[in-house]
């Protein structure tokens, strides 16, 4: 075990994150601006940033008492009156605006938001989006005609951030917990008994399993978390059951009469919890707005526990007058009794809050077990709540900054995550270069700063996950070793390379192939082999460097895809190959929904976009956006393929890790193995790893 590196200097570090973090929100910022004032309406939308066409069809009141717009497709334009594909997420922040015409000029974002309305969606039906408005825009809010939905910066979780790291910057050290010590290494953690034999007294007690069915490696994890004083690293590979064994860690912690907050980077990440907890009938309640709201995550939220708790009854009076007074904004002419609408509106408001905090304060003291996303639990419903342990959940795919936001209120964390997959995406990966002089601007400035108190080389990559391994070595953490997702073959490389061959693929999973699915599938020399590579070499399938043609009638400009898609890379010859591939497959019975096909390059996926067309169901995306899911089938386009060796961020091989442990039964990858090996040490690996151990196929380009 590497020894520990020196303690962290907290208030260096929380100007550091400010510096970075201010970088970040730029960058996000400058981004959105650019694209809305350069690319039209319809190339927004196909990049995901913008939903076009839309009419309001509805106005109520919503938590908070803010005004809720129901956003719907326009009659006129949309046949089916269902919302077209957009990449537009509960808890976005976006601006409802007039929608411009097709030959309307540049559109500064300024402009658009000062005739527009900002807000947050709230709720994402097939034919509806709900937009919660920001309250100092209500006014602005009746739209007459056509209107369209752009995603803003989330400048929501940044200011969170901030307020916690400003906090940190100027706690004296006296306030530091003994918690906090541990975390950046001013103290040690408290020594875990070593001998934590098969359920001995962990804590009070032996220990009785909610699920005696887990395996050892899960026990061992939970044993060592609820052991740990301050914190332990529950390290899940891909497929070994991770959410699971938090699920039963939660359960003992509240067995213990332990107060648990519960959190995760993304809403879905939290429903995913909710739901596995609900049926063990332990008071939770789940904050924020739930991201699909799942019937089983709905009865817990907030939203609606407000409504019917018994404390909820007396908010709901007050809310049914204000949604009286919305609709009668509709029907008044003239200014001055709107005004006075809008002015009743915000007394009412006033004393609807008042009540409705009073409501959410009582159901979250009642709670044992409070869950919200990470940057959601800095809202005011926990304002002045204190919890015994917090849970991280997808802890390496977090913001540090975004995780200190729950673990100031904690006295103890169970960091659940894999370090060896892809960290948060970060925008302004340049900011290192600013992080000095921006931090000594932020710290106010001085010659400490430049003698090296903000940290060098720190960026908003580096997890709070990684961090604690490198700060106080493996003693802290547990690994998951049995993986139930990937049959033996398509685990060993990952396993054997990144996992030190730890991994042990379950029996129920090791052998199962396409063939054995639970309906009638052929068997084929695809339905047969768990792991096939299509090597391209020889320089027939090269890549191309994506433009993308977006004209607006007059003199249509080409815009390069680089700022829509990031400068993407694409492969026609691969995308035949991989169609060719799709259509065996289901020409042989597996069903396309049972299929994926996963490529680090955005301008691939949208030369593959016919395949959605042809097999209704299969599903396409970036290596990226799949981390988390898992597919019987899965198909891996490389894409690069030129003289140079140039891989491009295909040397990250935490992404490579992501892309070959999503399939259950079967991972095919096309790629050219003579350019991809020359991009790092493991990609080499790799391709040697595929040589000798998959069914290798070579295709002759012109039988495509």
């Amino acid at each position: 075990m590497p020894p520990p590196t020196k303690p962290v200097d907290v208030p260096a570090f929380a100007r550091t994150q400010l510096a970075l973090l201010d970088a970040e929100l730029q960058s996000e910022i400058q981004e959105t601006s650019g694209l809305i004032s350069a690319a039209s309406p319809a190339s927004l939308q196909r990049a995901g940033l913008a939903v076009t066409n839309l009419v309001v069809s509805s106005q109520r009141t919503g938590l908070g008492g803010r005004t809720v717009l129901e956003l719907s497709p326009d009659g006129a334009t949309s046949g089916t009156g269902e919302l077209p594909e957009h990449g537009v997420r509960t808890g976005d922040i976006v601006l409802v605006s007039e929608q411009p015409a097709g030959s309307a000029k540049k559109r500064e974002v300024k402009d658009l938001e000062r005739k527009g309305a900002k807000g947050v969606v709230t709720r994402i039906k097939r034919d509806v989006i709900a937009v919660a408005i920001d309250e100092d825009k209500e006014d602005a809010a009746s739209f007459p005609g056509r209107v369209w939905l752009v995603k803003l910066a989330d400048d929501v979780t940044y200011r969170r951030m901030n307020q916690t790291m400003e906090k940190m910057r100027d706690m004296p050290e006296s306030e530091y917990s003994s918690f906090m010590r541990v975390l950046f290494g001013l103290s040690s953690p408290s020594p875990v008994p070593s001998d934590l034999a098969k359920d001995s007294e962990v804590g009070e007690g032996k220990i009785e399993w909610f699920d005696p069915m887990l395996n050892d490696s899960q026990k061992d994890a939970i044993r060592f978390a609820l052991a740990s004083s301050e914190i332990a690293l529950i390290h899940g590979p891909p497929g070994t059951g991770k959410t699971h064994t938090l699920i039963e860690l939660i359960l003992q912690l509240v067995k213990r009469n332990l107060r648990v907050l519960v959190c995760g980077p993304s809403n879905i990440s939290v429903d995913n919890i909710v739901e596995r907890l609900s049926p063990h009938r332990v008071p939770i309640v789940r904050l924020g707005h739930p991201a699909r709201l799942l019937p089983s995550v709905l009865s817990h939220s907030l939203d609606v526990l407000t409504q019917t708790s018994e404390a909820g009854a007396i908010v709901k009076d007050v809310r049914a007058e204000m949604d009286a007074k919305q609709a009668s904004i509709k029907k008044t002419r003239s200014a001055r009794d709107r005004r006075a609408i809008y002015a009743d509106l915000k007394d009412l408001r006033k004393e609807y809050r008042e009540r409705e905090r009073a409501c959410v304060g009582a159901l979250v003291r009642g709670s044992k077990v409070v869950l919200a996303t990470l940057h959601g639990a800095g809202g005011y419903q926990l304002k002045n709540e204190e919890f015994d342990v917090v849970v991280v959940d997808e802890a390496s795919q977090a913001l540090e900054a975004q995780c200190w936001v729950p673990l100031l209120r904690a006295r103890k964390a169970v960091c659940a995550g894999d370090h060896l997959q892809l960290p948060p995406t970060v925008k302004s990966t340049n900011s290192k270069t600013k992080t000095k002089t921006k931090a000594a601007k932020l710290g106010g400035g001085g010659a400490e700063e430049e003698d090296g108190v903000v940290q060098k080389g720190a960026s908003l990559e580096t997890t709070l996950f990684d961090r604690l391994l490198k700060l106080h070595g493996s003693a802290i953490k547990r690994m998951l070793t049995t993986q139930y997702r990937m049959h033996e073959k398509i685990m060993r490389f990952p396993s054997d390379e990144l996992y030190g061959g730890q991994l042990v693929a379950a029996d129920a999973v090791k052998e199962r192939l396409l063939r054995d699915l639970p309906y009638e599938v052929q068997d084929t020399e695809d339905t047969s082999e768990p792991v096939i590579f299509v090597d391209t070499q020889g320089g027939d399938y090269p890549e191309k460097n994506e433009e993308e043609e977006d004209g607006d009638g007059k003199g249509g400009k080409k815009m390069s895809a680089k700022s829509l898609f990031g400068e993407s890379k694409s492969n026609e010859m691969e995308a035949a190959l991989v169609k060719a591939h799709v259509k065996k497959l289901v020409e042989a019975g597996v069903r396309a929904e049972d299929v994926a096909v996963v490529t680090p390059y955005n301008a691939q996926l949208g030369l593959l976009a016919p395949l959605k067309e042809s097999f209704p169901g299969i599903e396409l995306g970036s290596v990226d956006g799949f981390q988390g899911r898992e597919k019987e089938a899965v198909i891996v386009s490389l894409v690069r393929s030129n003289t140079e060796g140039e891989v491009g961020f295909l040397s990250e091989k935490r992404r490579l890790n992501v892309a070959m442990t999503r399939p259950k039964r079967s991972l095919v990858v096309v790629g050219d193995s003579e350019t991809v090996r020359k991009g790092s040490k493991f990609l080499n690996n790799w391709m040697d790893w595929l040589e000798n151990n998959a069914d290798l196929r070579y295709v002759d380009s012109a039988s495509l």
